[in-house]
């Protein structure tokens, strides 16, 4: 069910270094509220751990500047982990070794899913993260695990409730990579799709990055489908799947998730990027709103463009800050129990439209997201949905 209602990277990386000097010297000040991080600053996913901790350190020095939370101050305490899970557990347990943490941001689906037993063992604190993954939107299984948007399967689940709207019936080709990211949502969208009465014509499966996908294109041709839904990707091999298929002639409407959806990953590709879609939960930079004082706050903190993982880390940061907030003002300790049970108590929260309607957090994911759609010749990203709540039972 849902509900529809109106309601530059050198720079960054240069930033991140400096400040991640002063990591390592830095040390707990009495009182403040630490916020852990393993984040992939270097190595593949390198982009979205530079934008992701910009966007936290510039949450925490709003929260700060008003006073912090409590009269205590937010503080990040981070390391580079190259998206490598073994360096991510190390760098938990060096940081955890060092300060009292009862937040903590991680780097990936893995390291999630490693660290998940120590949370639950030691019920000290709660953990966001880059991962989107359906399986840590449970919160029985992953009691301390929260994360500041839809889990994958959700965000399928936005698409389809659009492309139902738009065109009943329509025919889907699902096109994944070979990886747990990209197998993810496949289960849960062939159960939705059959619900809407939309009709998946094909399945896919490639490796991921840059691979031959000519075979794959003549799939799709055979297949005539009304959209092609990509997961499991940032970038490649999604150019050429379009490009070989606008060649040929073939009219579909290639649609993506959200790793897949920041702008200037497509501004290089040209004419062919054009008309591609996808779900995004967070505003875009440039968007242009009514009732979003946070956009502009960011756009005057931050006068150049900042990706959409800035938007993430922001709202994370977010989350964890309004979640402390409570527990503190109800007189309780800070640990996962009652950080995470606060959190959840978190219910038509206006963000100051870094989502475009009131969110709440009713298990372990904020379920809300909207499409859009690039335009190769303004070089951005354009609404082209309302915003989409799925309702969870």
């Amino acid at each position: 069910m849902f509900k529809t209602t109106r309601r530059t990277m050198m720079g960054l990386m240069a930033g991140a270094a400096s400040l991640a000097i002063g990591v390592g010297a830095a040390r707990a000040q009495d009182g403040d509220i630490v916020i852990g991080g393993s984040l992939p600053m270097t190595g593949v996913f390198g982009f979205a751990g530079v934008a992701v901790e910009a966007g936290m350190q510039d949450y925490i020095k709003i929260v700060n500047d008003q006073g912090g939370i409590g009269g205590r101050n937010l503080r990040l305490a981070y390391e580079d982990t190259a998206y490598k899970v073994d360096q991510s557990v190390a760098v938990f347990n060096k940081l955890t070794s060092q300060d009292e943490i009862h937040l903590y941001y991680g780097d990936s689906t893995g390291f999630a899913k490693t660290i998940a037993p120590e949370l639950a063992r030691s019920g000290e604190m709660i953990m966001g993260g880059a991962s989107f993954a359906s399986e840590l939107n449970d919160p029985e299984a992953y009691p301390y695990i929260f994360m500041a948007g839809p889990d994958y399967s959700e965000m399928f689940g936005i698409l389809l409730e659009y492309i139902a709207q738009e065109t009943p019936g329509a025919r889907l080709v699902l096109v994944n990579s070979d990886t747990e990211f990209g197998r993810d949502p496949i289960e849960s969208t062939r159960a939705k799709a059959a619900e809407l009465g939309l009709e998946i014509v094909e399945e896919i499966i490639t490796a991921p990055g840059s691979v031959d996908v000519s075979t794959e294109v003549l799939k799709l041709r055979r297949a005539r489908p009304d959209y092609t839904l990509f997961h499991g990707y940032v970038l490649s091999p999604l150019p050429e799947f379009m490009s070989q298929a606008k060649q040929l002639g073939l009219e579909t409407k290639f649609m993506g998730t959200f790793w897949s959806m920041d702008s200037s990953l497509w501004e290089g590709v040209g004419e062919a990027a054009d008309g591609f879609m996808g779900v995004m939960p967070y505003r875009y930079y440039y968007d242009d709103a009514e009732n979003a004082p946070m956009m502009e706050t960011i756009r005057e903190m931050r006068p150049d463009y900042q990706a959409t993982g800035y938007m993430q880390g922001f709202l994370s940061a977010m989350l964890m800050a309004e979640s402390a907030r409570r527990v503190l003002d109800n007189g309780e300790e800070l640990n996962g129990k009652t950080l995470k049970a606060a959190m959840n108590t978190i219910e038509d929260f206006d963000t100051g439209g870094i989502m475009g309607v009131p969110i709440s957090v009713p298990g372990n994911s904020v379920p809300v997201g909207r499409v859009y759609q690039f335009d190769a010749s303004a070089g951005r990203m354009v609404a082209v949905s309302d915003w989409i709540s799925l309702d969870k039972e």
